[in-house]
């Protein structure tokens, strides 16, 4: 019970606290330090479930090949801007190894990724953003692998949910603080990206790799007993 509340606190209230701090305290001057901090405050759910756990380095090699994955698909599909599987990855990761892995997978495909793609003060925003979309498809876990329905639903949430979570970061750089005015505006012109591309793109994406992944690694759990 300790263990899973404190995933919540972390992962709801500290990590975005942490951010936030970034932003008003250090006019996201301060962005490197930022980001190793959510990355590690990222791996302590993560690593708590590995008490006594004999196969914990099973998971990692897991996590590696996950965040790989997202990374490389975020490079293959850079020539198509907002065009990315990179969320449809995250959520894959959470709906079968749990909302610490999607949350950690999401959070380091952004850091890793960006050593190409450029590092910033965006960066641990794109940490959270990727990471709670991971982490929520982890506790719904159930009905995403069950039902396809719910997840072409939560396809369409994440693309719209990202999108809301880095218009955040574009109010708060603009103004140093939360403008809600500013908020609705990067909302409306954000609109035709967030459902021409984002949206779109994830639903594609995870129609595409859910089912093709989702074999393979129900199999690896259950020869290796993950």
């Amino acid at each position: 019970m300790a263990k899973t509340v404190l995933k919540y606190v972390i992962t709801i209230i500290l990590i975005p606290a942490t951010i936030i701090l970034g932003v008003v305290l250090f006019s996201d001057r301060s962005y490197a330090v930022i980001s190793i901090a959510v990355a590690f405050f990222a791996c302590i759910p993560f690593f708590l479930c590995f008490e006594r756990n004999k196969y914990s380095t099973r998971r990692i090699v897991l996590l590696a090949v996950m965040t790989a994955l997202s990374v490389a698909g975020r490079f293959i599909f850079a020539p198509l801007p907002f065009f990315k599987p990179v969320t449809a990855i995250v959520v894959i990761a959470g709906m079968y190894f749990g909302s610490e892995f999607g949350f950690l997978t999401g959070a380091l495909s952004a850091v890793v990724s960006n050593f190409y793609f450029g590092q910033g003060p965006w960066t641990p925003f794109q940490m959270f953003s990727w990471g709670i979309i991971g982490f929520v498809a982890g506790i719904i876990s159930n009905p995403l692998i069950k039902n396809k329905l719910v997840l072409i639903l939560y396809g369409a949430f994440s693309g719209i949910a990202y999108s809301l979570l880095m218009d955040v970061w574009t109010t708060m750089w603009s103004d140093g603080t939360f403008n809600l005015v500013r908020f609705y505006g990067a909302i409306i012109s954000a609109l035709p990206i967030t459902l021409e591309y984002y949206v779109i793109s994830n639903i594609i994406f995870l129609l595409i790799f859910a089912p093709l992944f989702g074999k393979k690694i129900e199999r690896l759990k259950l020869k290796y007993e993950i």
